[in-house]
């Protein structure tokens, strides 16, 4: 199998981490948030809370990716903590709907937003999205540095629209005149509104993917992960700030799409038009990174012998994943022609947080092994060959076990909420998710035949 080539520094890292944050979300989600709080303060509160719980997330996972720096990220840490199951159920799971569903839908997204700028209909919308997909799965399939660099590109534009509707609202926008409202449900309704909140905030997770591609990946992906989510978190703090400010709460508690309306009720049509812009650059480069890094967890699967084996072959000359990529490439666009991406999505997300649990609560078994392994060397002495010692480690979760505890909480309770809100749903999903055992187990078996 040939080796991965590290080729991106912490500044890549770093907008991989942005970009895979910031896709639609920021644009939408504010308006449930407000609605279900209804007070300016508790807004903000949530949003904090969440980004809270997402820097917590970003420092295991930064521990985990300096620990196991492999290509895979989040399915090599379920396969070494919890076994090969739990891991396959994850990256089937990804990649039949979670992955490839959003790809499909973020394109559709994207597709939509650019044709209205081009003042053309939407009947070539699913053209646009297919002929999307294919582009950027090019560029990833000729190498990772060209992916980079036009992850780097659209992610500083996303960045640049976003400081622009900041910017405005701060300083354009007069504070809203709009009658104060009594904020609704205390308690309960904070905890219902931090459920669209965390969804807004993940996407940190997928840079640990490509940690085999990261040069220095020990010190540069925890680095990249925290700096990535501080650099979001301020984002959407300041972003929430500008609606706030320009709509009110109740005004944004209305409103379908209060990016659109912040910036209409500033500049106008040309307000509406430069969002709709960079809403196009931030679902483009969204889809990019997402083609990026998910062929990595195809490829950690088939080399563990539990997927098609062509898959874990790297190209010769690019040093890519290409069958990872061609593959899910062709998976996304059959989501894109059927129309039924968005019901699956809806289906299994709550089952991307029960393995953002896992995860981070498989740093619990790293740490007790860690230390079962420093209680062998002491009793060995001096002369313990070095592969009993305990690895050197340059970065840890500060305030452990306490800060990994509440993240694999916070990751329980979406769960909770999302099952309790639409149990239909959420059996629809864990049966898509269930469907992978037997497959698993077909693989183990033609993997022990061969």
């Amino acid at each position: 199998m040939t080796t991965y080539v590290r080729r991106l520094g912490l500044f890549s890292g770093t907008m991989a981490v942005v970009g895979g944050i910031i896709g639609g979300g920021i644009f939408r989600t504010p308006a449930t948030v407000a609605e279900r709080l209804r007070s300016p303060e508790l807004v903000l509160v949530a949003w904090v809370i969440g980004g809270i719980v997402a820097l917590i997330g970003a420092f295991c996972f930064g521990e985990l990716g300096q620990r196991r720096p492999r290509a895979g990220g989040g399915y090599v840490y379920l396969r070494e903590t919890w076994g090969a199951l739990p891991a396959f159920l994850y990256g089937w799971t990804l990649v039949l709907v979670i992955a490839t569903g959003a790809i499909a839908a973020v394109a559709v997204t994207f597709a939509n937003y650019a044709l209205a700028l081009a003042g053309l209909g939407d009947r070539f919308a699913v053209p646009l999205a297919i002929g999307t997909i294919v582009l950027l799965a090019g560029i990833n399939y000729v190498g990772v540095r060209p992916a980079a660099i036009t992850q780097n590109i659209f992610t500083v534009l996303k960045l640049a629209a976003l400081a622009a509707l900041v910017g405005a609202g701060l300083f354009l926008g007069l504070p809203s005149a709009r009658p104060p409202v009594s904020p609704s449900g205390g308690a309960g309704a904070l905890g219902a509104a931090l459920v669209p909140i965390l969804f807004t905030y993940g996407g940190w997770q997928q840079t640990n993917f490509i940690a085999e591609e990261i040069v220095e990946p020990e010190r540069n992906l925890p680095r990249a992960l925290v700096l990535g989510v501080a650099i979001v978190v301020a984002v959407y703090l300041l972003t929430n700030i500008a609606y706030l400010r320009v709509l009110g709460v109740d005004g944004l508690a209305a409103s379908t799409a209060p990016a659109a309306d912040t910036m209409q009720a500033l500049l106008g049509p040309v307000g509406g038009k430069v969002i709709a812009a960079g809403i196009a650059v931030s679902t483009f480069g969204f889809l990019n990174i997402v083609i990026l890094v998910t062929p990595r967890v195809l490829q950690a699967m088939a080399a563990d012998g539990v997927f098609f084996r062509r898959l874990a072959v790297l190209h010769p000359v690019y040093h890519t994943p290409a069958a990872a990529i061609v593959a899910l490439a062709v998976c996304a666009i059959v989501l894109t022609l059927s129309g039924t991406f968005g019901q699956l999505v809806d289906y299994v997300t709550f089952g991307d947080w029960i393995f953002f649990g896992l995860t981070v609560a498989g740093l619990f078994i790293y740490r007790r092994r860690e230390q079962g392994a420093g209680s062998r060397e002491q009793e060995a002495g001096s002369s313990a060959p070095r592969s009993l010692l305990p690895a050197p480690r340059v970065f840890r979760v500060p305030g452990y076990p306490f800060t990994p505890a509440l993240f694999v909480l916070a990751a329980a309770y979406v769960v909770f909420s999302a099952v309790a809100s639409n149990p239909r749903n959420a059996a629809i999903g864990a049966g898509l998710i269930a469907l992978g055992v037997p497959v698993f187990l077909y693989w183990r078996r033609m993997r022990r035949a061969g």
